[in-house]
C-alpha cells in the first residue's frame, strides 16, 4: 500500500514538473513572438526587445542589454513605468534604438563570456542575412 502511494506522489510530481516546463516554454515563445511583431513595426525599441526579437533568450538579453546599449546614441527616448514595492510605480526614461543603430552596434559588440559571445556571433549572421 505504501508503495502505491509513493508511486502516485512521484507521478504527480513528475506531471507537475512537465506542466511547469510547458508553461515556461509557452511564455518564452509568446514573449519572443511579441518582440518579433514589435520589431516588424519598424519603430525604435529598447536593446532588450531587439535582442529577444532577433532570437536571444530573455535571460541573456536582460543580462547584456545594459552593456550592449552603453556608448551608443539612442535613436529616441521614451518613458515606461516600473513596479517598485507593493503597488508603487515609478516612471523612468528608456533609450530606444532603430534597426540601423542596433545592427551597427551588434556588429561591434562582443561580450567577454564565450557562450554569450557565440550567441551574439550567431545574431550578427542572422541580422546580416
Amino acid at each position: 500500500m505504501q508503495d502505491r502511494t509513493l508511486m502516485r506522489r512521484e507521478r504527480r510530481a513528475q506531471r507537475r514538473a512537465l506542466r511547469a516546463t510547458i508553461r515556461r516554454r509557452a511564455n518564452t515563445q509568446r514573449a519572443a513572438s511579441k518582440d518579433r511583431r514589435t520589431l516588424a513595426a519598424a519603430t525604435p525599441q529598447t536593446a532588450k526587445t531587439h535582442l529577444i526579437g532577433r532570437g536571444l533568450d530573455a535571460a541573456t538579453a536582460k543580462q547584456f542589454a545594459g552593456a550592449f546599449s552603453r556608448g551608443v546614441q539612442p535613436t529616441a527616448t521614451g518613458e515606461t513605468s516600473v513596479k517598485l514595492k507593493g503597488c508603487v510605480r515609478k516612471t523612468v526614461a528608456v533609450k530606444l534604438y532603430g534597426t540601423a543603430t542596433f545592427a551597427a552596434r551588434l556588429a561591434a559588440y562582443r561580450p567577454k563570456d564565450s557562450t554569450a559571445a557565440a550567441a551574439f556571433g550567431r545574431l550578427v549572421l542572422e541580422v546580416a542575412a
